[in-house]
């Protein structure tokens, strides 16, 4: 297959990475800085793994997503150039299970670094978010296989994103040892940040009114877990999947009881359901990124900003003393 190559001179590399273009580059499929073969070539899968292959390769990789930015991931269908781009890389980092188009690509790809995350870290089985409801007739069509599939979005809870960031450190070494100084150092000082980044979360939510948030689809289940809260989906862990009009009435009785102040839509997927709850239930909406791409209607311009915006929103719902 033709795949499209640019020369790159060291001016136009070292101007890049002064002004932050890597992380530009990783959320878009025709990056041109995917052709520098003088570099560790990487192809991610969407923009959680691209964020880690750049904060941990730095100046050493070229990083580009599969997953265009404010495309939803879980719709994703690879294209052949993007087929010969992964064909040609040094290593793809991917999730598996959570785009089957990218499981299937690389599986057929002849890479030698294939780097799944969801082997860095332990995924959970969180279940179907649809729950038994008295008066159902028996035979009652049963919840979707996937919402009993484990759980992919490790990346929304820092401490597991800082287990995958570790375990990728350690496959760059591996795959690239001249510079594995360099992504170990650059490893350490990730999981730092993510460290702290998992301290404000436990104390920002620490004292609230109330540990019960609605959202859109079942994404956050790791990371509420994480910080003793509960979160209610309205949809499961396929964000376009559509909740039955029973579980709509649950999640409007629950709201009164637990003193659900928000539902939180996001902005990769349609914000309607959500809306029609929270108008139905009384309740306000706001935006609870799953931080899935990075598009204009991001509340930042990275991993950390953006998750930063979601404590500030989770807060705000839950009523943070």
């Amino acid at each position: 297959m033709n795949v499209r190559r640019h020369h790159i001179s060291g001016i136009a590399v070292a101007a890049a990475t002064v002004l932050g273009l890597g992380t530009l580059s990783a959320c878009s499929s025709d990056s041109e800085a995917a052709g520098n073969t003088d570099k560790f070539d990487v192809v991610a899968s969407f923009y959680p793994m691209a964020f880690l292959a750049e904060q941990i390769g730095g100046e050493h990789v070229n990083v580009t997503s599969l997953t265009e930015p404010g495309q939803e991931p879980h719709d994703l269908e690879i294209s052949a150039q993007q087929t010969a781009r992964l064909q040609e890389s040094d290593a793809v980092l991917y999730l598996k299970d959570l785009q089957p188009a990218v499981d299937k690509a690389v599986a057929q790809a002849d890479v030698k670094n294939k780097i799944d995350a969801a082997t860095l870290t332990e995924l959970e089985d969180h279940g179907s978010v649809e729950h038994e409801h008295e008066g159902e007739e028996a035979g009652a069509e049963e919840p979707a296989e996937e919402e009993h599939a484990l759980d992919p979005h490790i990346w929304l809870d820092p401490v597991k994103y800082s287990e995958v960031a570790e375990g990728v450190a350690q496959a760059f070494q591996k795959a690239d040892p001249d510079h594995a100084a360099d992504y170990e150092k650059n490893a350490a000082a990730l999981t730092k940040k993510l460290g702290d980044l998992d301290q404000r979360f436990a104390t920002g939510l620490k004292n609230t009114d109330s540990k019960v948030f609605f959202t859109n689809h079942a994404a956050f289940t790791y990371l509420a877990e994480r910080y003793g809260l509960t979160q209610e989906a309205i949809s499961g862990l396929d964000p376009e999947s559509e909740p039955s009009p029973a579980r709509i009435r649950e999640l409007q009785t629950e709201a009164k009881a637990d003193g659900v102040t928000t539902v939180f839509y996001e902005t990769l997927v349609s914000d309607k359901t959500a809306k029609t709850l929270a108008q139905d239930a009384g309740l306000r909406t706001d935006v609870l990124d799953p931080l899935e791409g990075i598009t204009e209607k991001s509340k930042g311009d990275d991993y950390f900003q953006v998750m930063e915006s979601n404590l500030t929103a989770l807060k705000s719902a839950l009523g943070a003393k």
